[in-house]
């Protein structure tokens, strides 16, 4: 059998093409470059300085004695360093990124256009709320449409992502608490096998003591084990839905009746609303909080450091101790509401020192108004049927975890059609990268073994996903055919070659020093 390479030549898939090393350290046309500290140029500068007036005298011992450690760089050698560094990483820009449990979708330029318009891009959480009414009342529309989404009556907007929208949830749960005198007693937060870890994480945090929650055999949360372990000792459940392994819980509702009959309230973990979203409301599931990743469902960037923006929806029980500020209207434009003495008495806090993140705010609204009601409803529709045509396609070379019935937003395999080939989960990712493709999600959920986790999201066409599909199928059956040089030396044509990753956790290196006997200044 043969295969079509990038140029259309046919290839063999049973040998591992070699190919000379090149002579300057380049691959085609990806330059090979240098750390900005190894670079000539350490006596210019890209910029025109004024002579100082002083000499800086006195500043006295603080008077710069060594060189500063920074290389001097023209214009054109800047942009060039940047963009030959950025060519070295893969992006949603340049193919699709099956991360699973994270949705890399696509961020339209349009929301970028928006974010920057003038009064938006440029104005200061200081200024007076007069000169601000417009940013204000974009964020009072996208809280109501947050909430008509969701079907909650309330909305935090203050939390920066979704781990600090937990946070924000649980301690909203542990003031309510409070406030009824129950804290003391309900110390306990109950948390499936299958949950990010973020979960219980962030309940440590808070001070309750996690309790896990077994699995069924096909991927839902036990409800019987659960019922075990509720009583009036417990603050709340955390549970992801659809969860983690890529399935709706059937049993939902149930959950719920359980937890609000013990007492305590029913935590929704909303990472994967891109697959309800216009389909299914949280509130009506009887979720009393959930954090929405903006980054995920309503396509604002997701990672690079943040900014980020993890609104928190609230039931009307726990509405009262949201954190403030709370952005109001009194009839004579919009207020925040800040402080404990006013509406927000009952308030938790602050939690965090200003209103949110408004280009994250920008971006999510002009999604959502780009695509109207029936278009978001289509988001989730085309994300799930996206992803049960990747399981559909690969269950026969692949081991799907649960086989029985379709999946939500992302195909889960186990690694149990490896076995005796070699070759592990982390080798065929590595391998997937000498292909072209960013790796899915390794190793997660814990509760399958060697699981591969691939959320496609609905932005990505047919066309991809089959170049997709005929990339994982080449693999699987080169796994198959006992190639196993081809997984166990990937990735070969990648800018690097493939690290000690154990070595790296356990001793990395943090700083850049300058080869001995180098004359490189130090950084």
């Amino acid at each position: 059998m043969s295969t079509m390479n990038t140029v259309g030549r046919p290839t063999t898939p049973n040998a591992v093409e070699t190919r000379p090393a090149t002579l300057t350290g380049g691959r085609g046309l990806l330059q090979n470059e240098m750390l900005i500290f190894e670079r000539d140029g350490w006596g210019k500068t890209g910029v025109d300085l004024a002579v100082p007036k002083t000499d800086g005298g006195d500043l006295g011992d603080l008077v710069r004695r060594d060189p500063i450690g920074l290389p001097g760089l023209s214009e054109p050698e800047t942009m060039r360093h940047y963009v030959r560094l950025s060519q070295k990483n893969h992006a949603i820009d340049l193919a699709i990124y099956p991360l699973g449990s994270c949705t890399m979708k696509h961020n339209p330029r349009l929301n970028e256009k928006m974010a920057r318009l003038p009064g938006f891009a440029d104005i200061h959480p200081l200024q007076p709320v007069s000169t601000v009414q417009g940013a204000l009342a974009l964020m009072d529309q996208l809280a109501h449409w947050l909430k008509t989404l969701t079907g909650m009556p309330a909305v935090a907007m203050s939390p920066k992502a979704g781990a600090h929208g937990e946070l924000c949830g649980l301690m909203t749960i542990r003031a309510a608490h409070e406030a009824s005198g129950e804290h003391a007693r309900r110390r306990k937060v109950l948390v499936p096998t299958s949950a990010h870890g973020t979960n219980p994480a962030t309940a440590a945090f808070v001070g309750y003591t996690v309790v896990e929650v077994k699995q069924t055999e096909d991927g839902r949360v036990d409800v019987d084990d659960l019922a075990s372990k509720l009583g009036d000792d417990v603050a709340a459940i955390m549970v992801t839905n659809p969860n983690t392994c890529g399935l709706f819980e059937r049993d939902i509702l149930e959950i719920s009746r359980l937890t609000h009959e013990a007492g305590a309230y029913f935590y929704c973990d909303g990472a994967n609303f891109n697959a309800i979203v216009g389909r299914v409301r949280p509130g009506d599931l009887g979720v009393d909080a959930m954090h929405i990743n903006l980054h995920k469902t309503f396509s604002t960037p997701h990672g690079g450091g943040g900014p980020g923006a993890g609104p928190v929806v609230l039931s009307a029980a726990l509405a009262p101790f949201a954190p403030a500020p709370w952005v109001v209207s009194d009839g004579d434009g919009f207020k925040l509401v800040e402080r404990a003495e006013d509406e927000a008495a009952q308030a938790f806090g602050r939690l965090c020192a200003f209103n949110g993140q408004m280009g994250m705010f920008v971006r999510a609204l002009s999604y959502m108004m780009s695509h109207g009601s029936d278009g978001l409803r289509q988001v989730a529709e085309d994300a799930v049927l996206n992803a049960n045509y990747i399981k559909a396609r690969l269950s026969d070379v692949m081991s799907a975890a649960f086989p029985d019935g379709p999946c939500m937003h992302e195909a889960l395999f186990d690694d149990s059609w490896l076995k005796g080939t070699e070759v592990t989960t982390l080798d065929f990712a590595k391998a997937m990268i000498d292909e072209g493709f960013h790796p899915m999600t390794m190793y997660f959920p814990l509760v399958v073994h060697g699981a591969m986790l691939i959320e496609p999201t609905e932005t990505e066409s047919k066309q991809e996903l089959d170049r997709f599909i005929h990339a994982m199928r080449a693999l699987a059956g080169a796994a198959r055919a006992g190639e196993v040089d081809r997984f166990k030396g990937a990735p070969f044509h990648a800018p690097l070659k493939r690290l000690d990753e154990t070595r790296a956790a356990r001793a990395p290196r943090l700083r850049w020093t300058a080869p001995e006997g180098s004359n490189i200044a130090a950084a």
